[in-house]
């Protein structure tokens, strides 16, 4: 059967092939972010494995070895859906754009769960990857897998009802779910965007500085997305940020100067975030939370970049 091709212009929608590969140590993935440059889409993870990550409408991804196809065991399929957790900053975040916002997360979600439920030869995994938003924003609590949440503003019932139209009855599927920190990496995403004002060297804090900033290297991401595949002891929900990301907004954009040689004191006051962003906007850049990926340690997941300093500086090399 022939794969999915990363480079061809006309892809199909993901409602009009919610479908399987019976083939071992293959995934299908899913995403709708436009726009991803390449340095934040591949990267190696492993000798001879490679994982492939888009953000284009639609976009086809597979995990895979250089093992010929006749050689696979059958009814092995992996499936992974993953979807970007924020919606995009250059649109009107209206009514209209949030109804958007969690159509295309929920049926769409909803409707892999039910094709999955309905397979013959189901998946032997199925992983959503959701973001930390599920957690309340906090200056002082600490959150692991196991702390309550999903309840208190859009972002986070998003998360709640994009997990629950995942959940799948039984456990013919294994189910994981990976809630996502800020990704960082090359070329794209959060960093992008800091880039230019940080090496004009007016970058600094936003806010206050004293919300903490949940990242992950987007290498680290698609590790532990591979380990919840390749792992058949990984359930449930995992935390998909850095050990250290204990780190305050501050301490990141200190950091990020530090990588770029740059000095990063210039803060970002709030009144001015809230009068550019609005409101709903302005919450994703002056709050956050301190979380802990206690179980995505505990599964044996090894970091490539546990610390900023590092992760920071393979990203800006």
């Amino acid at each position: 059967m022939e794969r999915p091709d990363p480079d061809r212009s006309a892809r199909p929608t993901p409602q009009a092939h919610p479908r399987f590969y019976p083939l071992g140590q293959l995934a299908l993935v899913l995403t709708y972010n436009s726009g991803c440059p390449k340095g934040m889409c591949l990267f190696p993870l492993k000798e001879r494995r490679t994982i492939s990550l888009s953000h284009n409408a639609g976009f086809y991804l597979e995990m895979g070895t250089d093992e010929p196809q006749g050689k696979r065991g059958e009814g092995r399929c992996a499936c992974m859906h993953s979807v970007a957790y924020f919606p995009r900053f250059s649109c009107r975040w209206n009514e209209a754009f949030q109804k958007e916002v969690l159509s295309s997360r929920l049926e769409t979600t909803d409707l892999l769960a039910r094709a999955i439920t309905k397979a013959p030869q189901p998946p032997q995994a199925w992983i959503l990857v959701t973001g930390v938003a599920y957690y309340q924003p906090s200056l002082t609590a600490e959150y692991d897998e196991d702390s309550p949440g999903g309840d208190f503003d859009f972002f986070s019932n998003l998360v709640t009802k994009w997990e629950a139209a995942a959940r799948l009855p039984g456990d013919s599927t294994r189910q994981v779910v990976v809630r996502s920190g800020v990704v960082l990496g090359r070329g794209g995403g959060a960093i992008g965007h800091m880039l230019l004002p940080f090496r004009l060297g007016l970058g600094g804090p936003i806010g206050s500085g004293q919300q903490f900033f949940p990242w992950i290297h987007i290498g680290d991401l698609a590790g532990i997305l591979a380990h919840a595949l390749e792992a058949s002891h990984v359930q449930g929900v995992l935390n998909g940020v850095a050990p250290a990301s204990t780190t305050t907004n501050a301490e990141f954009a200190q950091a990020l100067g530090t990588a770029l040689g740059r000095p990063a004191f210039i803060p970002l006051p709030s009144a001015v975030v809230q009068a550019v962003f609005g409101q709903e906007r302005a919450i994703m850049l002056l709050e956050g939370q301190k979380v802990i990926p206690r179980r995505t340690l505990a599964t044996g997941y090894q970091y490539s970049f546990p610390e900023l300093g590092a992760a920071l500086k393979e990203i800006v090399a």
